[in-house]
């Protein structure tokens, strides 16, 4: 049932996306005809898990208290951190060149408006792979890996449809995708990777001016990867198709699992 909700609101958006870079396109409107799309799908999953399973939206992981906001900040953090070193690799290394200064930065209106609708994607995202897809699961199964590894794959398949997709691209997202469930069982709470979705996507297109999962966004900078080589940078379909963005998921996965052991257990209760 929720797969046909999420599709009915979500077709306006996949057809209006391929206008979004479009430079004919105001930023408000880009914002709106993308926005309402992803705001579409965000309700589409809280009121059939409120009407259709009857649930209340909290037990998906939404509780809003002194811990999921630690949360929150540690996936905001780990998320755009990550990113930033993966900049900062290629840069050093000589797989991407700056156009212009490190210190002059274009800030725009795009900086602002793209920062809201990754705020809106990070939220739609993870509330349907994770909260809904692993809470309706956990249902019907035991096993926590099958839970794992079906949100992840599920994840996965759903970008198949970005431009320039690679098959690279879609086991890092995969891979992430695992990461995300990991950081929802270990927490209890969907905060964490909201926190995590949000910067991973905003540092990665609208900071440092890479392709976001073969998208194209406004970065802060500008940046060429033209002269070097794709196992590492992902080429158009941006980092998540390179080699660097599999070892900085792995290292976010160690730095989560070091967070969860010093953060104690979790004041979140699973509801059914």
């Amino acid at each position: 049932m929720l797969i046909v909700f999420q599709v009915l609101f979500s077709l306006p958006g996949v057809f209006l996306h391929r206008k979004i870079f479009d430079p004919g396109y105001y930023p408000w409107i880009e914002l709106f005809m993308n926005g309402g799309g992803v705001i579409g799908a965000i309700m589409s999953s809280l009121l059939v898990w409120k009407y259709i399973n009857k649930k209340k939206i909290v037990t998906l992981g939404l509780e809003l208290n002194s811990l999921s906001m630690k949360d929150f900040g540690f996936g905001l953090f780990l998320g755009g951190a990550m990113m930033t070193l993966i900049f900062f690799v290629l840069l050093v290394t000589g797989q991407l060149s700056l156009k212009g200064s490190l210190f002059a930065p274009d800030l725009s209106i795009y900086s602002f408006t793209f920062l809201l609708l990754f705020i809106a994607v990070g939220f739609s995202e993870e509330i349907f792979f994770r909260g809904y897809i692993m809470k309706t699961m956990e249902d019907r199964h035991n096993s926590k890996w099958l839970l794992y590894v079906m949100s992840a794959l599920i994840f996965s398949l759903f970008h198949g449809m970005n431009p320039n997709v690679s098959v690279f691209g879609l086991i890092n997202i995969g891979l992430v995708g695992l990461l995300f469930s990991y950081m929802y069982d270990a927490t209890k709470s969907l905060w964490m990777p909201i926190g995590y979705h949000i910067t991973w996507n905003y540092f990665q297109g609208n900071v440092f001016g890479f392709p976001v999962s073969g998208t194209d966004p406004h970065g802060l900078y500008q940046i060429t990867t033209e002269n070097s080589a794709k196992l590492f940078t992902g080429g158009d379909f941006g980092p998540e198709g390179g080699l660097l963005a599999t070892l900085f998921i792995i290292v976010g996965g160690f730095a989560t699992n070091m967070y969860c052991k010093k953060r104690g257990s979790s004041s979140y209760e699973s509801k059914h």
